[in-house]
C-alpha cells in the first residue's frame, strides 16, 4: 500500500501526523503538487512535481493510484477516480470516502455546485480547525491499522 498526498491544499498541521504514521509503519507516501511542499525529510517520502492547471496533480494521483493504496485530498472528484480503481481517500478533516458513500459526496458538491453557480452566495466551509485535524488523525490511523 502506499499513500498518495494531494499536495497543494494540504493543511500544515497534518504534516507531522502523516510523517509519523509513514515512519512508524515504514510505507511509502508520495506527494504530488504543482508547486514544491515538503511533508517530511525521510527516505519513505517521494515528491512529484506536475506543471500548472486546475487538475494535474489530480491526474497525476488518479493514473498513479492503485488497488489498496490512500489518497489524502479534499477533491471529491479524485476520490472518486481513485475509488474507482479500489483505492481509498479521506479528506483533510477526516472524511473517508468509500465505495459506499462517494456517490452521495458527488451529489452533494455538484449541487452545491449548482446553487453557486446560479450566483447565490454560499458561506463555504469552516476555517480549518485543531477538531479538524483530530478527526484526520482518527481516521487516518483506524485506515491503517486496519490496512497495514
Amino acid at each position: 500500500m502506499k499513500i498518495y498526498i494531494d499536495g497543494d491544499a494540504l493543511p500544515n498541521i497534518l504534516k507531522p501526523i502523516i510523517v509519523r504514521s509513514v515512519e512508524r509503519l515504514n510505507l511509502t507516501a508520495v506527494t504530488v503538487s504543482n508547486k514544491p511542499v515538503k511533508i517530511g525529510r525521510s527516505d519513505n517520502f517521494i515528491y512529484i512535481l506536475v506543471g500548472s492547471g486546475a487538475d494535474v496533480a489530480d491526474d497525476k494521483i488518479a493514473e498513479l493510484a492503485e488497488e489498496g493504496d490512500l489518497v489524502i485530498t479534499g477533491d471529491v472528484p479524485l476520490a472518486d477516480r481513485v475509488i474507482s480503481k479500489n483505492a481509498y481517500a479521506i479528506d483533510h478533516r477526516g472524511k473517508f470516502f468509500d465505495a459506499d458513500n462517494i456517490k452521495f459526496f458527488l451529489s452533494v458538491r455538484d449541487m452545491m455546485q449548482g446553487v453557486r453557480d446560479s450566483g447565490i452566495q454560499t458561506s463555504g466551509p469552516a476555517p480549518y480547525s485543531q477538531k479538524d485535524a483530530h478527526e484526520f488523525a482518527n481516521q487516518f490511523n483506524n485506515f491503517l491499522t486496519k490496512h497495514s
